[in-house]
């Protein structure tokens, strides 16, 4: 069955792919191991689900252990906790993590409780435990019409705390996707029970849904944290090997506009001073940098810089920084320690907003597009 084929691929995916969050090296970390949870989480529940399907339920009645367990009290906790552990520290310290697991634990143990009456047969449960069972499974509604949205919702309060702009659009999209489906599970859940209303098409729909999740997370979020990792090196090698020492330049800090208007050449103390920042500082690297930011560091006025910039390079500001970003490019494709490594991470790190203005910067500056200029000196 095709159906279930798919499932059986996304599941054995996401068994693999949380195996390698866990063990490899590039993507153990401590935020890592809670995406390889949620990994694993999402192939126990398609695992369920094939079972269901195939009819494995009869010859094998042990495998309700399994199913009975609320397994999707696990996937808002664990996405909450891969938020959390990528925002800074003082957010962490805040939380008390372990009371994502309160309404899974609650639930494993009520479930586990009855099974072991109406499936092992260990022992028998009398009339008044099933009913006080019945009111205990009230509560595990509960909990599940309260916390699966309130920990979704919460998790979009804590995207707030991150820095790293690319990483967070990848997450919010993430979170969105696994919150659609989980809104969608609970109200069809909630349909089936009191409306009994026959959910099974729409269950094998959100089944379907949620390999996509598997799927994503292995191209988008590989790629994503492939590219996290590339930028530390690029980092560090834009910090080091690109580093031109200027420290013999005598720059006067306190001086006033009027000291140096007349002298805008190349021996401009302030465009020298520019450079030195460029160079040896590397402050084109800063994504949002601009005139203001500059001329703050420089001490003069914004319009002073741009003065400056347009008569000595005969370019706006703009372009001028944007050069210092390809040729910082252009040195990585160049050095063979970076044949492997993302182009886009080097553009990043480099100071680039966007893939778009990346290319079209380095392909405006060159003639050539950045894998063509790589192409070319291979």
């Amino acid at each position: 069955m095709i159906y279930t084929t798919l499932l059986n691929i996304a599941i054995f995916q996401g068994i693999i792919l949380g195996l390698i969050f866990l063990k490899s090296s590039i993507f153990n970390s401590n935020s890592n191991k809670y995406l390889a949870c949620l990994l694993f989480t999402l192939s126990i529940i398609l695992l369920n689900h094939v079972f269901e399907v195939e009819g494995a339920f009869i010859p094998y009645p042990f495998l309700r252990f399994i199913d009975h367990i609320e397994w999707v009290f696990l996937i808002p906790a664990f996405l909450f906790l891969f938020i959390l552990k990528r925002v800074d520290n003082n957010v962490k310290s805040r939380q008390k993590s372990y009371l994502c697991f309160i309404p899974f634990a609650y639930s494993a143990l009520l479930n586990i409780t009855y099974d072991l009456d109406r499936v092992a047969g260990i022992y028998t449960i009398p009339e008044s435990g099933i009913n006080l069972i019945k009111i205990l499974g009230l509560i595990q509604l509960i909990f599940a019409v309260a916390f699966i949205p309130f920990l979704l919702i919460y998790s979009y309060f804590m995207i707030r705390h991150f820095k790293d702009s690319q990483e967070k659009k990848w997450i919010i999209i993430l979170l969105t996707i696994i919150s659609s489906l989980l809104f969608t599970w609970l109200i069809t859940c909630l349909a089936g029970l009191f409306l009994e209303y026959d959910i099974s098409f729409t269950m094998n729909i959100l089944a379907l849904s949620a390999t996509f999740i598997i799927h994503w997370t292995a191209y988008i979020g590989v790629y994503k944290y492939k590219l996290a990792k590339n930028k530390d090196a690029v980092y560090n090698f834009l910090n080091t090997d690109l580093a031109i020492s200027y420290s013999n330049l005598k720059i006067v800090e306190n001086s006033t506009l009027e000291e140096y208007r007349e002298s805008i050449t190349a021996d401009n103390l302030y465009f020298q001073k520019l450079e030195i920042l460029c160079k040896e500082q590397q402050i084109y690297t800063d994504s949002t940098l601009n005139r203001e930011k500059v001329a703050e560091k420089l001490g003069i006025s914004a319009g002073y810089v741009s003065q400056i910039v347009n008569t000595i390079t005969g370019d706006n500001f703009a372009n001028y920084i944007n050069q210092y970003r390809v040729e910082a490019v252009k040195e990585m494709i160049s050095n063979s320690e970076f044949d492997n490594y993302n182009l886009l991470a080097m553009g990043l790190e480099s100071g680039f907003t966007s893939k778009t203005t990346f290319y079209k910067t380095f392909k405006k500056v060159t003639g050539q597009t950045p894998n063509e200029y790589k192409n070319t000196r291979r």
